[in-house]
């Protein structure tokens, strides 16, 4: 009795297993949907992994380089605080103008002592290695050559041009080698600024120049610490390098392609770029007071040979979990969801075929099931199409009311023109040939208009409305204006939306001419084809508009609060330009040009159609 019973409940796996591991297109299938996603995925993981570490590495580098570049602007800045401080000197100016008492000795002496005070003030900075004044040669003094010198030696120096044009401002050199009486030849760059003559404010008194030694900048750049491939070093605006830790390189040029990328960018924050695929990697941030740029230059990948292979051994490891997951777990899960299934659907469809959609709901509920999905799925389905079945018969009644609606309103119309017809004939019997021409046009301007319901009409039809309208409103208004119609025979069959010429006449008339004084107006209506499209130019000799007005007019429609003056609507040149568009596409629609006292002109395009009886 156990034997049957085990065959039932363990053959149908085993059966599932040989199924599975047998057929040659299974092993395809497992490979192009586990095995091959998995590679994917993993090596989509590698990719990312390492785009992270690289990321945080560049970022990490960038905050030093910014922390360094800060760094540094903090400290020229110190340095032209105290050139600041040691210019706003008013005794500074006063010894260093030049006048008669120079050749007084005792005179000169006094100066040189207050001079030697305020130079061992500003030295006593840390940061300044050597203050340096240039000053006339007529002073005696200016052959010191420890902190005076005389300004023509400085004449022959390559920046001494940029000191004078600098008027006052400082200016920094870049690094270069001086050499001075007690310490020799040095490595400095140095803050230099024009003094000018007080009494003779043309005239230049000299120029101070604060000395620092280049062990500052070295110091600061040799104490970042990144990957041996990189180079840290300071360029100017104009290429030039200013410091290098391989000496040879300092004065030389970096690329044209290089210093432009440096100086695109104008702020102190920091920056990264790559000057080509396969070239270096470049960071910088700018030094704030001389617009100097601190770079820092990668010849190879940032990322360190152990953290690539922290990077392998991860993805291995990923792989590895990535195969006993997707071999093992869905022969377990799918010997579950087969049977499960299969025992779900069972009971869907016996429960269908034995009482109807209704028992659906007697179901027990499995929470998080596509079956449950299923079955309240097939429920719906059906109400659904009871649903619209009910729908549609109330579709069916509606438009049997609606064409019901449209005959009797047909009748309206005919009253209107037979009426008018009858009226017309009264005025004729009784002589007044001008009410019965009034009558005639009005009655031509609702048959045309109307045009039996249809929203398309002809291109004849639609000027033919326009000028009915101007006929009357010339009755209306007599002795005011003319009108003048051209329109090429060959597109008088045009198909065009209805109402679209008789709203842009009407704001001619009541906004353009009716406003004009002491002036007969003229509106012309050009038509013609260009291009394939339909061009129609409404033009009026009118009071004009500004530009911006003209541009309004088609941006937006008025405001609901608008005011007029009884004499029409600007809402009308709007709205044909929106039935436009909707009609032929947004490439279509109106273009207003117009000009204060001069007039307006409407140009209307839209695609060349013909009517179906005319195609062809």
């Amino acid at each position: 009795m156990k034997r049957p019973y085990k065959e039932e409940g363990g053959g149908w796996l085993r059966r599932l297993l040989r199924r599975i591991a047998i057929p040659r297109q299974w092993l395809i299938a497992y490979f192009l949907l586990i095995v091959l996603p998995a590679a994917v995925i993993l090596y989509g993981y590698y990719e990312r992994s390492t785009t992270i570490l690289k990321n945080e590495v560049m970022r990490t580098m960038q905050l030093t380089l910014e922390q360094a570049g800060s760094n540094l602007s903090y400290r020229l800045q110190h340095i032209e605080e105290i050139s600041d401080a040691a210019f706003m000197n008013n005794k500074l100016h006063q010894y260093l103008s030049v006048s008669d008492t120079d050749k007084l000795i005792d005179t000169q002496l006094e100066v040189v002592k207050d001079l030697r005070n305020l130079v061992e003030s500003v030295q006593s900075n840390s940061d300044v290695f050597r203050v340096r004044l240039f000053v006339d040669k007529s002073k005696l003094y200016a052959g010191e050559k420890v902190n005076f010198f005389s300004l023509d030696s400085l004449m022959d120096n390559p920046w001494y041009n940029d000191i004078i044009a600098g008027n006052g401002s400082i200016v920094w050199s870049g690094i270069y080698r001086q050499t001075y009486l007690e310490a020799g030849n040095v490595d400095v760059l140095s803050s230099a600024r024009m003094l000018r003559d007080p009494e003779h404010y043309d005239r230049i008194s000299g120029v101070m120049m604060i000395d620092v030694k280049e062990k500052m900048v070295s110091d600061l750049l040799s104490a970042l610490e990144f990957s041996s491939g990189t180079q840290v070093y300071l360029v100017d605006s104009a290429g030039t390098i200013i410091d290098h830790p391989d000496r040879a390189k300092i004065g030389t040029r970096i690329t044209p392609e290089m210093r432009d990328q440096l100086n695109a960018s104008k702020d102190s924050d920091g920056h990264a770029f790559r000057l080509s695929k396969d070239t270096d990697e470049v960071m910088f941030t700018t030094i704030s007071p001389t617009n100097w740029k601190l770079v820092a230059q990668s010849n190879g990948g940032q990322l360190s040979p152990q953290a690539v292979k922290l990077t392998q051994r991860s993805s291995l490891t990923s792989l590895l979990e990535y195969f006993a997951l997707f071999t093992l777990l869905p022969f377990v899960l799918l010997a579950i969801i087969v049977r499960g299934m299969n025992q779900r659907v069972r009971k869907v469809i016996t429960v269908i075929r034995r009482e109807g959609t209704d028992s659906l709901e007697e179901l027990p509920v499995v929470s998080n099931s596509d079956f449950l999905v299923l079955e309240r799925s097939v429920d719906h389905l059906i109400l659904r199409v009871r649903t619209l079945v009910e729908e549609k018969y109330r579709a069916e009644i509606h438009e049997r009311e609606a064409q019901l609606q449209a005959l009797q309103a047909q009748i309206n119309p005919h009253f209107l023109y037979n009426t008018l017809d009858m009226i017309n004939w009264i005025a004729i019997g009784k002589g007044a040939s001008d009410i019965s021409q009034m009558i005639d046009s009005l009655a031509k301007y609702f048959r045309l208009s109307l045009n039996k319901g249809k929203s398309i009409v002809s291109m004849e039809d639609e000027v033919r409305l326009a000028e009915v309208y101007l006929n009357i409103q010339q009755n209306r208004f007599p002795n005011t204006f003319d009108f003048h119609l051209e329109v090429d025979p060959h597109i008088a069959s045009c198909q065009i939306p209805k109402l679209i010429l008789q709203p842009i006449v009407e704001n001619a008339l009541l906004h353009g001419i009716r406003k004009m004084k002491q002036k007969r107006g003229l509106i012309s209506i050009l038509v013609k084809e260009e291009s394939g499209d339909l061009l129609i130019t409404i033009s009026d000799n009118g009071i004009g508009m500004d530009e911006e007005r003209s541009r309004q007019l088609l941006r937006a429609a008025p405001p609901p609060e608008e005011k007029t003056d009884g004499i029409g609507s600007s809402y009308g040149l709007f709205n044909v330009n929106e039935r436009i568009k909707l009609y032929a596409g947004d490439i279509y629609g109106l273009e207003i040009s117009s000009q204060l006292g001069v007039g307006t002109t409407v140009t209307i395009r839209l695609r060349a159609e013909w009517l179906p009886e005319q195609a062809g």
